[in-house]
């Protein structure tokens, strides 16, 4: 059943709230929605308290890991933790308290699938560990049947020539526990969901997965379990009021998966 999942976004060590499409190598343009000078492991603690699990801690850039290693601490088992993760300091992560590591950019070098990577980071952390990240951008033209997505790397800011179809999603499925997916032209813009990507989603994904992007109302949370056939769990982020939105309470996110 559709379930809310939060979130922890990490920049320069702080939780931010950021329109991922404005994120970029050297930090030009960037826009920031909310930063708070409360700790990551404050805002673990409270997910802890509440009871909601699988949320994900995302490190934007570099200078994030002790920040994320803080609120991993606070809620060991309950966290899922990505950003620069690759096979060789994956292990580290799940010692420091994360449930799961989620890979995007580390299995597709040069913009290609790298299956001896993704075969060895599964291997590595075990296929209950992993959650791969197939954050993506629409390329389809309005007059277009069917929409088609492809898979965005390098903090979205590069398109790969791999889409997300059926085909993928179960070959990737086979590695891993779950899939997280940023609808990368909506996230943080609190300007509506891309429903056709989450009925597809629902339709082909043979595993767990979490959509993220657009979100603004907890009218959108049940939006989401409708369309999905309740297959779909929901990150908000934005519009949530603990990260200065007034769109979502959280306290009625806490409500609804607890119902």
């Amino acid at each position: 059943m559709t379930k809310f999942r939060p979130c922890i976004d990490l920049h320069d060590g702080r939780v931010k709230q950021i329109v991922g499409s404005s994120l970029s190598d050297n930090g030009a343009g960037l826009k920031t929605n909310f930063e708070t000078d409360r700790s990551p492991a404050w805002f673990a603690e409270l997910y802890k308290k509440d009871g909601i699990k699988g949320g994900h801690v995302i490190m934007l850039g570099k200078g994030n890991v002790e920040a994320a290693k803080a609120a991993l601490a606070a809620y060991p088992g309950g966290l899922q933790v990505g950003g620069g993760i690759t096979a060789d300091n994956a292990q580290e992560y799940l010692d420091a308290g994360a449930s799961h590591v989620i890979v995007t950019s580390w299995i597709f070098p040069d913009g290609k699938l790298d299956r001896e990577r993704l075969e060895r980071l599964s291997k590595t952390v075990g296929k209950e560990h992993l959650v791969l990240d197939l954050s993506c951008k629409r390329v389809s033209d309005p007059d277009e049947a069917k929409p088609r997505w492809k898979i965005a790397i390098n903090r979205w800011q590069t398109l790969i020539d791999i889409e997300i179809t059926a085909e993928t999603l179960t070959d990737l499925s086979s590695y891993c526990d779950e899939f997280l997916i940023h609808a990368a032209d909506v996230e943080g813009k609190q300007q509506g969901m891309d429903d056709e990507l989450i009925m597809f989603l629902a339709e082909h994904s043979p595993i767990p997965c979490t959509y993220a992007g657009g979100a603004k109302s907890l009218a959108d949370l049940k939006h989401c379990k409708q369309i999905s056939n309740g297959l779909i769990d929901l990150t908000i982020g934005s519009a949530l009021d603990l990260f200065g939105g007034k769109g979502v309470k959280y306290d009625d996110c806490v409500k609804f998966n607890k119902a």
